[in-house]
Parts: C-alpha cells; structure tokens; sequence
C-alpha cells in the first residue's frame, strides 16, 4: 500500500499541518518539510518537562494539543506503543530503545523492491551489530514474511542476533538463516548485504564497544567475489565500517536508500493524516 500512495500521491503537498518531533527524528522533519508541513518539538528529553519527571503518557497528551501527527523516537523499548494509546493524534514509532524501527524498514523493503524487482526468492547478509541493531531486528521481522528469503547473520559473538529473534520470528516463520563470523566466506551467496554500525550508545564500557568496533569492515577487496547486482544497504550514519571506496561502486545503494527514506516517510504522513481525518 505505501508503494502504491508513493507512486500516486509523492507531490500531493500536506499544508498548514504540523508534526511534532518528538526527541530525535530529522528524517520525519524532512519529509513533513518536503510536504509542506510544519515541524515543531524537541530533539532530546533535556529540552521537554521529561526532566523534571513527566512521564510518557502526559508529554504525548500535551504535544498532541499542539501538532497533527507526531513522530517519536524514544531509548525506551514499546515507548511509542505506550504513548500511541494516550494520543489524541497519530503516533510514528521512529525507534524505540534497541527493539525495532519500522519507518526504517519502510524504506529499506523500498529500496530492495526498487533495485531487485521482488522481495522473495533471495539471500540477504546482514553484517555488524545485529545485538542491538533495531533495523536488522526490524527488517528480519519484515522480509521473514515473504518466501524463499534466507538470512545470514554475520556478526562476533559479542554482537550476535538476540535468541528471541531466531525463535520467536525466524523459527516461527520457518525461515533458512545461519551464523557466520566473516563475511568474506559467504559473500558469492548474498543478493542484498545490509550493514550497520557498532553502536557505542549501546555498549555499557567503552572497552565493550572498542573490542568489536572493527570487526567488520566492507572494502573493494571483499567484494570481488560478489554477484555484480549485489546490492548494499546501510542505514546511515556509518562510522568506518563501509571504506568510502565503495561509494563510486554501482552495487553501493545506501545513498539512494536515504532518499527513498524520505518518499516512504511523505507517505506515511499523509496516509496516517488521511486516516485521522485532518486531510
């Protein structure tokens, strides 16, 4: 359905509404922008009543006094859930803690639909954090629903998939994955290589996170042995785990997948305000 609103309505603009950014969330902003919207909130709970003990539920019941649609990015695991039943205006999960990132995902199925033509029948590696890397927990989650998909997770140990993504939706949906530690060994296989970053908010020492930091890093060298319409994908931001030679590589698709980033997002603000009725 998002695929269908984005080809149709992308340059129907959305005027004199307003969504709230609520904590950190500048994808959102600059859709709603690009929409014609306006854009209100805070960019950290050191700026909201958070810091004096208002709690979720009442920082959403106030800002939906103020804005139409709110997006929310929260460190708190099922906080967008939460606030989405105290909200008197639609809530975007734009992340929450290490759990999931829908928005995120949205974009990424655009991007592997848009350069694949499919989203069955293919090997996807996902490389990096895949302990705490909500858009890998998020896009497994997705892909897992199509047929013939099969994952392989290519992490350190430290930085593994949680077990509770390998029961609870790769075993349930009876989904081929396996574990690896380099990618180098399964490179030939891979149709869609996601790498992420190693997240130092996540890590509980800085001697936790400085171990693993460079586990994996992608180059020219590595690729030689991948398929020619391999396509990478990075969320973004990267730190150092994707060497800027790759950039100019044609298989380098993370640049195109931000801006298909802000296509989805349009789309969705403009579904969820549709659905509110303030459209």
């Amino acid at each position: 359905m998002i695929l269908s609103i984005i080809k149709k309505n992308i340059r129907t603009y959305v005027t004199v509404k307003s969504l709230l950014r609520f904590f950190l969330n500048r994808q959102q902003e600059a859709a709603m922008m690009e929409l014609g919207g306006n854009v209100l909130g805070f960019s950290n709970a050191g700026s909201s009543s958070a810091t004096k003990g208002e709690t979720v539920e009442d920082t959403v019941r106030m800002v939906s006094c103020y804005a139409d649609i709110i997006a929310m990015r929260h460190p708190l695991e099922g906080a967008p859930r939460v606030a989405s039943f105290k909200s008197g205006v639609p809530i975007i999960n734009a992340g929450d803690g290490g759990h999931s990132h829908p928005t995120q995902t949205l974009a990424d199925l655009l991007t592997i639909f848009w350069e694949k033509g499919r989203l069955d029948n293919m090997t996807v590696g996902l490389c990096g954090d895949l302990k705490f890397g909500r858009t890998v927990h998020s896009l497994i989650k997705a892909m897992s629903r199509y047929s013939n998909v099969k994952f392989i997770l290519i992490a350190p140990k430290e930085l593994a998939i949680p077990d509770y993504i390998k029961t609870d939706i790769l075993d349930k949906s009876s989904s081929e994955y396996k574990e690896v530690e380099t990618m180098e060994e399964v490179m030939p296989q891979l149709d869609v290589l996601y790498m992420t970053r190693v997240q130092r908010e996540r890590f509980f020492s800085e001697d936790e996170y400085l171990k693993v930091k460079d586990a994996f890093i992608l180059d020219l060298e590595k690729l030689n042995t991948a398929k020619e319409d391999l396509t990478i994908m990075h969320p973004l931001p990267r730190v150092n785990e994707i060497a800027t030679e790759v950039d100019d590589d044609p298989r380098a698709k993370y640049f195109v997948q931000a801006l298909n980033g802000k296509y989805v997002r349009m789309a969705l603000i403009k579904t969820l305000l549709e659905w509110a009725g303030t459209l």
